[in-house]
């Protein structure tokens, strides 16, 4: 426990002290909500609208509301992934070799690492919220406590797959482009700024398999109380996400997002244990 709680505090420590990281992990997540939520808003009600076919409760959707959860999960995914992009600097200053050869096991280092991830994606998730009264939403309070712990899940699984990237690349310009590639379809094809629905067959696929897919859903469902909105605009929003035709439960995701985070876990102290061989 010693060995992970010291990697966990040595990450949060070099986050805070870089000043120049802390700002430029949310130019993305704010322009995109300039984007989307702002710029795009008036456009996307319209089109959501006029596919709910006129129904009553149409006019209720607020494509901001639904949007935002969605940038939440964009900052826990980008931070969560390139986090480790650490553990590739330190292998180039030679502090990886250093916690390999020690006796802090490989399952010490990669939760370590992990949480170390995990909690920092965590907390600039949380200071987004900072921005819900100042385009003009309302969410819940409790709401809003309720999804921290899971915010903390999704940045667990998704930083144990950036752990396992980090751990058989060499090379910060490849794994930044290895991760870039990997990144833009996982929010693009996960829900997070516009409805899945009505997608190829093969697409599709891509979106079930995608964990941060089921990450979005639980989001919506916790901040946006899904179970006071029409099924009509339940439908029109895709927060009925069905796998084989079944409609997968909140529990069900959860437990997926958690054996993901488990497996990549494992997978990552293999790697680790292959690296100091």
């Amino acid at each position: 426990m010693e060995g992970i709680f010291a990697i966990w505090q040595r990450d949060i420590t070099k986050f805070f002290r870089d000043k120049a990281r802390l700002f430029g992990s949310f130019t993305m997540p704010i322009l995109f909500l300039l984007i989307f939520g702002g710029g795009m808003s008036g456009t996307m009600e319209n089109m959501m609208i006029g596919s709910m076919g006129g129904e009553a409760g149409g006019a209720d959707f607020n494509y901001v509301e639904f949007v935002f959860p969605g940038i939440v999960a964009m900052t826990l995914l980008m931070t969560s992934i390139f986090s480790a992009l650490s553990i590739i600097e330190d292998k180039d200053f030679g502090y990886m070799k250093e916690i390999l050869v020690s006796p802090i096991s490989r399952v010490s280092i990669a939760v370590g690492k992990m949480l170390g991830a995990a909690t920092v994606a965590t907390i600039q998730g949380i200071i987004l919220f900072l921005l819900i009264p100042l385009i003009g939403l309302t969410y819940d309070f409790m709401s809003l406590i309720q999804v921290i712990p899971f915010m903390f899940l999704l940045a667990s699984a998704l930083s144990g797959l950036g752990l396992l990237f980090a751990s058989v690349i060499r090379s910060t310009q490849g794994f930044q482009m290895t991760v870039q590639i990997l990144v833009m379809p996982m929010i693009f094809l996960s829900g997070a700024l516009f409805p899945i629905n009505n997608m190829p067959a093969w697409m599709n696929f891509i979106v079930k398999i995608n964990p941060v897919t089921y990450g979005v859903d639980v989001m919506k469902k916790i901040m946006i109380d899904v179970d006071t909105l029409s099924p009509v605009i339940r439908e029109a929003m895709g927060l009925n996400l069905s796998v084989f035709g079944r409609q997968v439960t909140f529990f069900e995701e959860i437990l997926f997002i958690l054996v993901f985070a488990i497996i990549l876990v494992l997978l990552a102290t293999m790697s680790f244990r292959k690296a100091n061989a």
